[in-house]
């Protein structure tokens, strides 16, 4: 089976991470961390840049999984490339970050947590940033 963790460089995103290899050396599954920019644009601040892109896969190989560190800026918005990565490796679970957000925020933004939550075909299990 395959866990996958939807990142970003936010504290929602590390919640994620921290949750995702938790659960995967219990269930001793494959791990898959997608990081997706929103329609490919890597000025977004869901981007990893690369100072960030080894500190997380310096971590994914400290944990003695088997991991991979994907990074989708191919032109969709990352709700489609979540849903496809996790309907392609069938994930038998999908973590994702949350943080606190105005309405304001929710409307002029939107939510792809909120989005993934609704369209996903695998359970979701969503952590809260601290």
């Amino acid at each position: 089976m395959t866990l996958v963790v939807a990142y970003v460089p936010r504290p929602e995103g590390q919640a994620a991470l921290d949750k995702g290899i938790e659960i995967a050396k219990r269930r001793n599954e494959r791990l898959i961390v997608v990081n997706a920019s929103p329609n490919g644009n890597t000025g977004d601040s869901a981007y990893v840049d690369v100072p960030d892109f080894e500190r997380v896969q310096s971590l994914l190989e400290q944990t003695g999984l088997d991991v991979d560190f994907k990074q989708f800026v191919r032109g969709k918005n990352a709700v489609e490339e979540i849903q496809e990565l996790v309907e392609s490796v069938q994930a038998s679970l999908l973590v994702i970050g949350l943080r606190k957000r105005t309405s304001i925020g929710k409307l002029i933004m939107g939510s792809v947590a909120q989005e993934l939550l609704l369209t996903v075909s695998c359970p979701i299990l969503a952590v809260k940033a601290q």
